[in-house]
């Protein structure tokens, strides 16, 4: 059997067809294909998280496919998120093996990249490593990308999860964005790119909300492989 795909569109259809045929502007129109629930005493951590990227809410069903989403939403080639797009149904040796991946992303050139999210302690669980393969297979032999996404590095998290809060460029005045990213320039560090702003705002609280909705978008950008602080030595983008 050829494989196949199934997508849940609004209203809880139901589509079904040839994965070959299946288009990414299909994908990303489409609901998740598993139904998120919520309820007092599950096991497992999922909701809802608005995605910058996507100006609306993408789901996630752990709190390590939240950080995964956290850094893709951070990720500027990154352009569209899908979560729980699509289910891919194939053969499996000798048995029929259906899947639905985490999420699927375009980039900005274009580029497609379907995402799966594992724990890495699980990645060497022989029937884990084996489920992922045949998923691999499947999706790269429809000729988009496939990556497997672990636990990021903490602090790049930490800091990617402060600078979140600054995410919605909705709040701010462009004329300011503009003075910032100005002001923000030829700064050395976070701490210089917030003193040049607040001389020419007048108001150091709002000058800082600006320069670090600046280092969200990466316009101006830091080591965040270490404790985002004032002293963050920054580089034009």
């Amino acid at each position: 059997m050829k494989p196949q795909y199934s997508l849940r569109l609004q209203g809880d259809r139901l589509e079904r067809g040839e994965f070959a045929d299946l288009e990414a502007r299909e994908v990303f129109v489409a609901e998740p294909r598993r139904i998120f629930r919520w309820h007092r005493g599950q096991r497992h951590y999922s909701g809802r998280y608005w995605a910058a990227t996507t100006g609306a809410f993408v789901g996630y069903e752990s709190r390590l496919e939240l950080a995964v989403l956290l850094l893709l939403d951070f990720d500027p080639e990154v352009v569209r998120i899908s979560s729980q797009p699509f289910e891919v149904i194939a053969d499996r040796g000798d048995r029929q093996g259906s899947h639905v991946p985490d999420y699927m992303v375009e980039h900005r050139d274009g580029g497609l990249t379907v995402v799966d999210v594992k724990p890495a302690a699980k990645l060497n669980h022989e029937d884990v490593a084996d489920a992922l393969r045949w998923a691999e297979g499947v999706i790269q032999a429809r000729g988009w990308a496939y990556s497997i996404a672990s636990e990021p590095d903490p602090v790049l998290l930490s800091n990617v999860r402060f600078l979140a809060g600054y995410r919605r460029t909705s709040q701010f005045n462009e004329d300011d964005l503009h003075t910032a990213r100005e002001s923000s320039a030829d700064a050395r560090t976070v701490g210089d790119a917030i003193r040049r702003t607040a001389r020419e705002l007048g108001d150091a609280a709002y000058a800082r909300t600006l320069v670090l909705h600046l280092l969200w978008l990466q316009t101006i950008r830091g080591d965040l492989a270490r404790p985002l602080a004032a002293d963050t030595i920054l580089e034009v983008a």
